[in-house]
């Protein structure tokens, strides 16, 4: 599947309305759209119709950057209502329904600018989780506006962080408001140059990585037989892997020439690895580059993605489904396709189109946080969303 991807990726299209750049993207389907959420140092939010390839709605909310987006599945599916959440450095949380152009909902309990937010897998989304510049992390209780714990433990600010992996078959929709108890944990990077693994139920740090030399942009936990494992990226310009059982490092990645501002485990395998064992994970930097890896090897990347030279650096990326729309004897099918995105400092949003046959058992491959439903996927391939922008020093993610 790799090897379809590697030659034949290419260029589509190019969403364009942001006038900074681009630090944040998330997808989500309500009821037959397909829509995605872009935050940016332009202070916006914007939301845009992927089947239309057009922009249906700007926020502007914040009075500063917009750091992170994220779709809320929770609102969605128990009120009803289309929701958008996003952080920024005016030190906010916003919950805006973007259907009827209303804020809902602001958390302002963070000292300082929050650089990252993720909601829970668990509980249909009822729970986020926030870090900060302030140095702490928050986990707050979205049906009442409560925050339920502070987690305190960094030198430094809280720039990435994520949330294990949905640990069973239920529906993730669930809505009760059970969070402890079920082995969950976070996994937060610093610029205290640490990643630390969270017990959600104590707030309490259980392990502590240590190898990069300069301040983290980027967790990811794995998924499946990946799930012990913990990827990150950093100023230090590596990619690296991480064993959560035994405390180690178990790979170092170089190659890239600037910082790394995104990684990613893909929905890629390679040299006939069996289906639903991924063994390729992906990265984006400043050095204008997408470089994609064997977890097996720390030798010279497998791929290496240009960026347009205008672009001048990818800054995040993440591995979405989208679904294109064709008719099949007078019926309409749906075409399933693995995406990845990225955002862009001067604002354009690129995507590129490339083949990834045999990608039936992609659910199994994807730890999509809220369980999207694959169950009427006809045929797998891949298109790649490619934006970017150059932000090389601490000062400037920090004035961002």
């Amino acid at each position: 599947m790799f090897d379809t991807f590697r030659s034949s990726s290419k260029l589509l299209n190019t969403f364009t309305g942001h006038s900074s750049i681009v630090w944040s993207i998330d997808y989500s389907t309500f009821g037959d759209s397909q829509l995605i959420c872009s935050g940016s140092k332009d202070n916006t939010v914007r939301i845009w119709d992927f089947d239309n390839n057009k922009q249906v709605q700007s926020l502007d909310g914040h009075s500063d950057t917009v750091i992170c987006v994220k779709f809320s599945q929770y609102y969605y599916h128990s009120k009803h209502r289309n929701v958008v959440c996003f952080s920024s450095q005016d030190k906010t949380i916003r919950f805006w329904d973007f259907k009827n152009n209303q804020q809902l909902l602001v958390f302002n309990e963070h000292k300082d600018w929050i650089g990252a937010i993720e909601f829970s897998p668990f509980a249909g989304g009822r729970y986020l989780f926030s870090g900060s510049y302030d140095r702490t992390i928050r986990l707050w209780d979205v049906e009442t506006s409560k925050s339920l714990h502070i987690f305190n433990g960094h030198q430094d600010c809280v720039r990435c962080l994520d949330v294990s992996p949905l640990q069973s078959s239920n529906n993730s929709y669930d809505e009760s408001n059970r969070f402890g108890g079920n082995g969950y944990t976070i996994c937060s990077g610093s610029y205290d140059n640490t990643i630390c693994i969270w017990d959600i139920e104590t707030a309490k740090q259980s392990i502590v990585f240590k190898g990069h030399y300069n301040v983290l942009m980027s967790v990811k936990y794995g998924s499946n037989e990946l799930g012990n494992t913990i990827l990150s990226g950093a100023l230090d310009k590596t990619v690296r892997l991480w064993d959560i059982r035994s405390g180690q490092q178990i790979q170092v990645f170089n190659g890239h020439t600037n910082t790394v501002f995104a990684v990613e485990y893909s929905p890629f395998v390679l040299n006939n690895i069996e289906i639903g064992r991924s063994n390729v994970i992906c990265s984006g930097s400043v050095d204008n580059t997408i470089r994609f890896w064997d977890i097996r090897s720390n030798k010279e990347e497998l791929y290496l993605i240009k960026g347009d030279k205008k672009d001048d650096g990818v800054v995040c990326l993440k591995f979405i489904p989208l679904k294109k729309r064709r008719k099949n004897n007078e019926q309409k099918v749906n075409d399933s396709y693995a995406n990845l995105c990225y955002g862009a400092h001067e604002g354009p949003i690129h995507f590129l189109n490339g083949l990834g046959n045999d990608f039936h058992n992609f659910r199994d491959i994807l730890d999509f946080k809220h369980q999207l439903s694959f169950n009427k996927l006809i045929s797998l391939q891949t298109v790649i969303f490619f934006s970017n922008k150059k932000i090389v020093d601490r000062v400037r993610i920090i004035s961002a």
